[in-house]
């Protein structure tokens, strides 16, 4: 699942998303960003930027993302999702993607 725009307008660059990469390891990395395919580049050595968690465990793909109000709002719901076990992120996987 990728974002439609990698360049969004004004309006759009204060939208903040929460998102999960999966890397070759089948690992899943979750992170929150203002621009999905920027940040799945980054993680990817593309660009500035980047976890240290993903850098020995690429390529890495995005697998999922979820609009939030703000950062506030992206933030605390990264960190409930990081506090999932890895079957109940599978399961959110699996909602949006049948």
């Amino acid at each position: 699942m990728t974002s439609q725009s990698t360049e969004p307008d004004r309006a759009e660059k204060s939208q903040w998303f929460v998102y999960l990469v999966r890397c070759a390891d089948r690992s899943l990395y979750a992170g929150v960003t203002t621009d999905c395919v920027r940040r799945e580049n980054e993680h990817n050595g593309r660009g500035s930027g980047g976890a240290r968690y993903t850098q020995a465990r690429r390529p890495v793909q995005l697998v999922w993302f979820e609009k939030c109000v703000d950062r506030s709002a992206a933030c605390k719901r990264e960190a409930a999702i990081k506090k999932l076990s890895r079957p109940k992120k599978l399961l959110l996987l699996q909602a949006v993607t049948g």
